[in-house]
């Protein structure tokens, strides 16, 4: 296992990963889901939604790997019983999140893609519904991970 001189790539990576993940779900749910609701009839909306996830989606799971890796990286080397209290919440956020990307994933974006290769509108626009609801909740937990990140030490004193 690599020693102390490599803890700063792995928070580099860790929070590049936050960035990527986080930052894309900020600009999709604050951004571009209110301009694409604004100017695009369904079918179009889907279309633009299925083709934006095509491309996001691949950046999620490289973002979730190297989160994992680095966090484990920079855990290892005491382990979670020396860990601040804050690691201990930031490891349980990390997972609720990426439990909710896995079913976003493997549920609703599975049937996204299927409702809009049927053309089966009403099917994909419940699925969209089902992501947008989700990736919601995750976007919170990701802001609420960031300020334990950042915040943490000074909230566990």
């Amino acid at each position: 296992m690599p020693g102390a001189e490599w803890r700063p790539l792995f928070l580099f990576l860790h929070v590049l990963s936050v960035l990527i993940w986080v930052g894309g779900m900020a600009f999709a749910y604050l951004c571009l889901r209110p301009a694409a609701v604004e100017i695009l009839d369904a079918p179009q909306r889907l279309r633009l939604w299925c083709a934006v996830f095509k491309r996001f989606f691949p950046l999620v799971w490289a973002a979730l790997a190297a989160l994992w890796l680095s966090g484990l990286c920079m855990l290892l080397p005491g382990g979670m019983a020396f860990a601040p209290k804050h690691w201990h919440v930031m490891l349980t956020l990390g997972t609720v999140m990426t439990a909710i990307y896995l079913r976003v994933y493997f549920k609703f974006y599975v049937a996204l893609r299927q409702a809009v290769a049927n053309e089966n509108w009403p099917a994909g626009g419940a699925a969209l519904g089902k992501i947008r609801q989700w990736v919601g909740i995750n976007l919170l937990l990701g802001f609420v991970t960031v300020a334990t990140a950042t915040l943490g030490w000074w909230f566990a004193g």
